[in-house]
C-alpha cells in the first residue's frame, strides 16, 4: 500500500450538495429538484466512508448560483470542487483554483439523454479551454459511450486535462468491445484522459450486479493512474438509492489489489485534486 495512503485517508471525487434551500434556493430554471443533501451530510458521508477528501461538483439545478459550492470550499479545506460556467459569465477564471475550484463541468450525452437545463456544453468547454488550462483547471465531461467517438477528436486537442464522469456511460449489454467503450479506453490509455470509477447507474441502480466488473478491469489495463472513485452522493433520482459503503466495497472488490485501490483513492485524486 501506498505510505500516502493511510487509515482514514482517500477521496470521494464525486458528491454533490443541495441547500439547506431556505439559504441556497435552486434555480427557477432546471430539470429536477432533488430533496436537500448538506455540506455536514456530506461530511458525515465521508466519515462513515473512511475517506478524508471530496470533490463537491456543482449540479445543474443551481445553475449561475456559485454560492454554496464556493462557501463550502472555503469553509473545508478538505475539500475540492467543480463549478459549472459558461463564457462570459465570469469576469476571469483566475483565482478559481486558489478557492478549491480544480475543474468546470460540461455535458454532452447522446439520445434523450440530452443535457439538464442549467448545464455547459462541449461548445462551453472549446470556448473556455484556453483560459481554464491559463487558470490550471481540468474540464469534467458528463457524456456516454454512444457520443463518445464523435468527441474524441476535439478532447485531444484540448489544452487541459479532461475527466470523464460515470466510466463513460458505459453499455453494459453491449459489453466491453463496444466502439465507445474502446474509445475511452484509448483515451485513457493516451495519458491526458482520466475517468471516475462510478458503475452503478451503468448497471440500472443494481450495487451488487458485477456486469460491470469487466468495464472496470479494462480501465485499470488501459491506465489505472488516470483513474480516481466517486460515491456520487446523494445518488440523485436512483431509487432504490444504494448504499455508498457497499459502492466502496465493490470497487476495492473489482480492484482486486488492496495497493492499486489505494493509489486510485489517494494518490491519483491527490494528483488531479490535491
Amino acid at each position: 500500500m501506498s505510505a500516502a495512503a493511510t487509515a482514514g485517508s482517500g477521496w470521494d471525487a464525486h458528491g454533490h450538495l443541495f441547500g439547506p434551500y431556505d439559504h441556497y434556493p435552486l434555480a427557477g430554471e432546471r430539470s429536477y429538484s432533488p430533496p436537500e443533501a448538506t455540506a455536514a451530510q456530506y461530511l458525515a458521508h465521508l466519515a462513515r466512508l473512511g475517506l478524508s477528501n471530496g470533490v463537491l461538483v456543482q449540479p445543474s439545478a443551481y445553475g449561475a448560483d456559485h454560492r454554496l459550492l464556493l462557501e463550502t470550499l472555503q469553509a473545508q479545506p478538505q475539500l475540492r470542487g467543480v463549478m459549472v460556467t459558461h463564457p462570459g459569465a465570469l469576469p476571469t477564471l483566475a483565482g478559481l483554483h486558489a478557492q478549491g475550484v480544480r475543474a468546470l463541468r460540461f455535458s454532452q450525452r447522446s439520445g434523450a439523454g440530452q443535457n439538464f437545463a442549467g448545464s455547459a456544453s462541449l461548445a462551453d468547454l472549446q470556448a473556455l479551454a484556453p483560459a481554464m488550462a491559463d487558470a490550471g483547471l481540468h474540464a469534467e465531461l458528463w457524456t456516454d459511450c454512444q457520443a463518445l467517438p464523435a468527441l474524441a477528436a476535439v478532447l485531444r486537442q484540448l489544452p487541459c486535462p479532461v475527466v470523464i464522469d460515470h466510466m463513460g456511460g458505459f453499455d453494459v449489454a453491449a459489453g466491453p468491445a463496444e466502439p465507445g467503450f474502446q474509445t475511452l479506453l484509448r483515451l485513457v490509455g493516451e495519458g491526458r484522459t482520466w475517468v471516475k470509477l462510478c458503475a452503478y447507474r451503468n448497471l440500472g441502480g443494481r450495487v451488487d450486479d458485477d456486469a460491470g466488473a469487466p468495464f472496470h478491469t479494462a480501465l485499470l489495463r488501459a491506465g489505472a493512474q488516470r483513474l480516481v472513485w466517486g460515491s456520487d452522493w446523494p445518488h440523485l433520482r436512483v431509487v432504490p438509492a444504494p448504499d455508498a459503503l457497499a459502492l466502496l466495497a465493490q470497487f476495492r472488490r473489482w480492484t482486486d489489489s488492496p495497493a492499486l485501490a489505494a493509489q486510485i483513492l489517494q494518490d491519483n485524486a491527490q494528483a488531479l485534486y490535491g
